[in-house]
């Protein structure tokens, strides 16, 4: 069935838009294994591959139990070669098939970057749109079990920085599964990075099967005084600061990407021009990330709106530590959002 017959929907701003509803309600990894077990339904294509998918914990819950229903030459565990399992998934993505291939960590992928880089992201383009390399890799960003340095790592900048590759950051269980969807039917190679501090969260989750287009952000909360751009898990806690904001009368705007590449540009411009002021909250070391990227572009396209310096809160430049004490001090939260804000709301 082709999977340009997908119904396309975009969820409304704010978490709780259902708050007193009687909804149908999944946590992240619910909604990418429902998203994952309709894809899989739909399309004798798809398979999923990866460490772990078909373990008993299904890869923290997001395969569990796919390889039951779907067999084992659809759904299958992975050894330890990241560069030459890719390789495969590049090849049956060429010959025609739609695989997902799930990593624990996006550190793994440092060693798959030859695949990624040269290969899955050139294909559409060296063949003047012939060719395509439907390929999903998905990779979670580890925080916390004294991760460190090796185990930690988003890199989400160094993927915005490749031509040809769609990247994918949902905060949210319905954008989880909806986006999913669109990056599995999508004819091109998309890197899908989930944080596991989303995992525990959950939202409405409709059971049909729908899709959320790229390149389309959204507003979690509105507001005047001052932008708030998050990416990934700091959209929680931008949220969490714009409640402790408002306690002193600052009305902050939040803005959800979803998606990194295509960009929504529009909506950052449309925000800062009302604002003007902007902090981008990251999930990443500060230089060279997408929030340099994000900053550049406002200040080459909406230069004329901004009232005050373009202010990034990420992480520090050094290698991520692996104490919990050395973790809390290394990772920005809430606290450095309302620091940011302040000293440009001024």
């Amino acid at each position: 069935m082709p999977w340009t017959k997908i119904l396309i929907e975009q969820q409304e701003p704010g978490f709780d838009e259902h708050a007193g509803q009687d909804v149908r309600k999944l946590t992240f990894p619910q909604a990418l294994r429902e998203a994952m077990d309709q894809a899989l339904d739909r399309d004798e294509r798809v398979f999923v591959m990866g460490q772990g998918v078909d373990d008993p914990m299904g890869m923290f819950g997001t395969t569990l139990d796919l390889h039951k229903k779907y067999g084992g030459q659809r759904v299958f565990d992975t050894p330890l070669s990241e560069n030459g399992l890719t390789g495969v998934a590049v090849g049956a993505a060429i010959a025609g098939a739609r695989p997902v291939y799930v990593h624990n960590r996006p550190d793994f992928l440092l060693l798959a970057m030859d695949q990624i880089v040269n290969h899955a992201s050139k294909w559409s383009f060296m063949f003047g749109g012939h060719v395509n390399c439907p390929l999903v890799i998905r990779a979670v960003i580890g925080r916390g079990w004294g991760s460190a340095a090796q185990h930690s790592q988003s890199l989400h900048g160094l993927f915005m920085h490749i031509p040809g590759l769609k990247l994918v950051m949902p905060s949210t269980a319905y954008d989880a599964k909806g986006l999913l969807i669109t990056s599995i039917a999508d004819d091109n190679p998309v890197i899908f990075i989930e944080h596991r501090w989303l995992y525990k969260h959950e939202s409405h989750v409709p059971e049909e099967l729908y899709s959320i287009p790229f390149g389309k952000g959204i507003v979690r909360r509105q507001g005047k005084d001052a932008t708030v751009v998050g990416i990934s898990y700091m959209v929680i806690e931008a949220l969490r600061a714009a409640e402790k904001l408002a306690e002193d009368g600052y009305e902050i705007e939040v803005i959800d990407l979803r998606t990194l590449k295509p960009l929504d540009e529009e909506i950052v411009l449309q925000s800062v021009e009302k604002t003007g002021r902007l902090v981008i909250a990251d999930t990443d070391w500060v230089t060279g990330g997408a929030g340099a990227e994000i900053a550049a572009m406002v200040a080459q396209k909406g230069f004329n709106h901004i009232k005050a310096p373009i202010k990034r809160v990420g992480w520090p430049d050094v290698p991520i530590p692996a104490s919990y004490v050395l973790e809390n001090a290394f990772y920005p939260g809430a606290e450095d959002i309302i620091n940011a804000v302040r000293r440009i709301a001024k």
